[in-house]
């Protein structure tokens, strides 16, 4: 197959099929994904940051294309293009910014264990896609390097902060890419542009060597990507401890792909349409009590009812620990790339929240983690009665561009936050969460609903969402792309 146009729209598996049988070289399929990138860069603005010429010679080195073709290529994604978020996640020789002007030219020497891993694996690294500033918010707009644009309509939000991630995948640029997660930055842009996206259990990826744990434990590692077995294949590629991690995520059953093998045993499934820290959508309403019905009808027991403490329980100390994570993430990203932080270096928000988490004593901080801790085995003790919880990833559809840009700093905070709705509780309590793309508005644009299963237990939640993906396909469905 050499038809481009059908090629952005196979899933990783297939790619890396079409690669392995000799069908296609991964240089070509390179080539065509960084096509696809240039001829979109000016209306999605997904990936601001590329690395072509070194991807261009791995994917065209003559050894690579005897492992490709061999008995034993490195996995089932390898030779596929791919992209890194600009947060997190250091790549010698590539430009990571955080997605701020602060850090704009600064190149890592080193690769994270979670690069080691891609790259192991056999992916591609074509550039970074585009993050918020610091990953501060749920929509992806830094100043340092422009919007990135929802492929389903160009003046909306592709969500944050793994809002390019979300979009490149989703616009067909490649068929998954990295993201990650400390408050719904994979769940909340994967629903914003009708893709899949699991966070994984805390510290069921690696964030080393540079960095023990982030916030706490509330971030997580992982990928967004257009089918449910690319995402299963990424996470076997990169899951596990790495030596000196501080804690390790329960160990797993077995291979997550083996979770898709099977439809999942009949589960006891809550949904809930209550409001977060603000009123919920009657559209994302109906898109929790649809995947209801659906999850009924498909043999699962599913009742009406929420865990206690609710978003607004939690707010507060979330947004004290938020803010000391990105206080110290802009001192520390600052002292390795040899800047210094700055008002006018960065944004209003990110700053405001510099300085709030510079302003917090050792004693408040351990507090709020204390009244988190305390949340989070209210929360995880609902699951005795439940296998899954499913309920919205988001308060509304996706919203314009700017919604967030505009008052005093807390104003946009407090606007993020009911926008974020309940994604947060996840990270509190370290459970695995996914965003499947079941539902589009009248306008089209995709509405995500969340699952949120045990602490530990993602091969539920894959099990579910192979069945879902099956019963609902979402991979027919495709962004306009007259106007990409």
């Amino acid at each position: 197959m050499t038809d481009r146009q059908e090629l952005a729209w196979l899933d990783a598996h297939d790619q890396a099929e079409l690669i392995r049988t000799g069908r296609i070289g991964a240089d070509e399929l390179a080539e065509a994904a960084i096509e696809r990138i240039e001829a979109t860069q000016a209306t999605v603005g997904a990936v601001p940051i590329t690395d072509y010429e070194r991807a261009r010679k791995q994917a065209g080195d003559p050894g690579l294309r005897r492992t490709l073709t061999g008995p034993e290529p490195p996995g089932p994604l390898a030779g596929v293009p791919f992209l890194l978020k600009d947060l997190g996640a250091p790549c010698a020789g590539l430009e990571a910014t955080q997605g701020s002007g602060l850090l704009a030219g600064f190149v890592p020497d080193q690769d994270s264990t979670l690069v080691e891993r891609f790259k192991a694996g056999g992916l591609l690294i074509l550039g970074r896609s585009n993050s918020a500033e610091f990953g501060v918010l749920p929509t992806t707009e830094p100043r340092g390097h422009g919007p990135t644009r929802n492929p389903w309509d160009l003046g909306r939000s592709a969500g944050g902060s793994s809002g390019g991630a979300a979009a490149a995948v989703a616009a067909g640029l490649v068929p998954v890419a990295h993201a990650n997660d400390a408050g719904g930055s994979i769940r909340i842009p994967a629903a914003c542009c009708g893709v899949f996206g699991l966070k994984p259990t805390r510290a069921r990826t690696p964030l080393g060597p540079q960095v023990g744990d982030l916030m706490n434990g509330l971030a997580s590692e992982h990928v967004v990507s257009r089918s449910v077995r690319d995402s299963a294949a990424a996470l076997d590629l990169i899951a596990g401890p790495a030596p000196g991690d501080p804690y390790p995520a329960p160990p797993a059953p077995g291979p997550f792909r083996d979770a898709l093998a099977a439809p999942p045993r009949p589960l006891r499934i809550a949904f809930t349409t209550r409001a977060g820290t603000g009123p919920l959508d009657a559209t994302c309403a109906e898109a929790v009590r649809e995947a209801a019905r659906l999850c009924a009808d498909l043999g699962h027991t599913v009742t009406e009812d929420a865990p206690a403490p609710t978003m607004p329980d939690v707010a507060d100390a979330f947004l004290d620990v938020w803010a000391a994570g990105v206080s110290s993430a802009v001192t520390a990203q600052s002292a390795v790339a040899g800047r210094t932080p700055a008002a006018d270096a960065v944004e209003e928000l990110t700053w405001s929240l510099y300085e709030r988490g510079r302003s917090l004593s050792a004693a408040h901080y351990l507090l709020r983690i204390g009244h988190l801790q305390r949340a989070a085995r209210a929360l995880a003790a609902f699951h005795d009665s439940y296998d899954v919880l499913l309920s919205a990833v988001t308060a509304s559809p996706p919203p314009p561009l700017g919604f967030c840009a505009h008052g005093t700093p807390e104003q946009q905070l407090d606007r993020a936050l009911a926008f974020a709705h309940e994604t947060p509780l996840a990270n509190l309590t370290g459970q695995p969460a996914m965003s499947v793309p079941l539902h589009h508005d009248a306008a089209g644009l995709p509405v995500g609903v969340q699952f949120t299963g045990r602490y530990g237990d993602e091969h539920t939640l894959l099990a579910l969402a192979a069945q879902l993906e099956q019963a609902r396909p979402w991979a027919q469905r495709r962004p306009p792309l007259t106007r990409l």
